[in-house]
């Protein structure tokens, strides 16, 4: 059984070139979800049952799990079966009519512009990494580029004088994003001031680093970016997928095309992307409310 389990995640690796943090997510799901079969009693993979699977989903509910997060764990499972499957390592597949739990759709939080300038604003100019987290906060906003991807961004990937830089996003996939005038000025500012003291132990390529010359980790990010919020007087959560999602919102409600969105944001399936067209609606209601004579 985990002959087939590495087997597997080999296969992620290599032929579909999942991210290592997707691969991770996988692990870590069909880890416990063999434990629990193991548990049972059951040691040979083609001995498990879909009412198997159905008791191990039931005991996730009961242990409070979120929908998402429950979700997420029997996508794991079909997909791991799917694959038994194929290789015919199994004959039946018995998560084919697995019944995927629905997941509330929340609007994503978004700031206003002026929340953004504000926590920019809030970065103490004689802070030693002033210039570095003023960069990092506009171009989290401007370029709406993920914080895993701002992590590993290095300096090979910037082409400040077409005002594009290239990322590199999930499953290996990589997009050219515009950086605007703001952006380009802090981030200017940032590598001809500050970033060259920062590297003089490490050399590092990585564009934004911390104070020991190593490139920054999502954790440092977003602490970052917590602290500054909350100096800005801003109370509501705030993450650099906050900013991602102002960065989206405010792209269409100006008009932008959903499927120029989706590009810059680097999402597969436009699906995704629609759900910034519900704050879209909102938005067009709140200004026919507002300048209608009839609304």
């Amino acid at each position: 059984m985990n002959n087939h389990f590495q087997d597997y995640l080999i296969m992620l690796r290599v032929e579909r070139n999942v991210s290592a943090n997707t691969i991770d997510a996988y692990r870590r799901d069909l880890k416990q979800y063999l434990g629990y079969i193991d548990d049972i009693g059951i040691k040979l993979l083609y001995n498990i049952s879909s009412d198997n699977i159905r008791d191990y989903i039931r005991n996730l509910n009961n242990q409070g799990l979120a929908p998402k997060s429950i979700a997420r764990i029997i996508s794991s499972i079909r997909s791991y079966h799917n694959f038994l499957s194929s290789e015919q390592i199994i004959k039946e597949n018995p998560a084919l009519n697995l019944d995927t739990p629905k997941i509330p759709r929340k609007l994503p939080l978004v700031l206003s512009e002026k929340e953004i300038s504000d926590i920019i604003k809030a970065i103490d100019d004689e802070y030693q990494f002033a210039k570095r987290d003023k960069a990092i906060v506009e171009m989290l906003y401007s370029c709406g580029i993920r914080v895993s991807e701002l992590c590993d961004l290095e300096t090979s990937n910037l082409f400040i004088d077409d005002d594009l830089i290239r990322v590199m996003g999930k499953g290996s996939k990589e997009r050219l994003l515009p950086i605007g005038g703001r952006a380009k000025r802090l981030l200017d500012d940032y590598l001809i001031h500050s970033r060259h003291k920062l590297i003089k132990k490490t050399s590092s390529s990585s564009v934004f680093v911390s104070r020991n010359g190593k490139p920054l980790t999502r954790a440092m990010i977003n602490n970052i970016l917590k602290k500054w919020a909350l100096k800005s007087g801003i109370t509501k959560p705030v993450s650099p997928h906050t900013l991602r999602h102002s960065f989206a919102t405010h792209l269409l409600e100006g008009g932008a095309d959903l499927r120029f969105v989706q590009a810059l944001l680097g999402h597969s399936d436009i699906t995704t992307t629609q759900i910034y067209t519900h704050l879209d609606k909102h938005h067009i209601k709140q200004v026919y409310r507002s300048h209608h004579p009839r609304s």
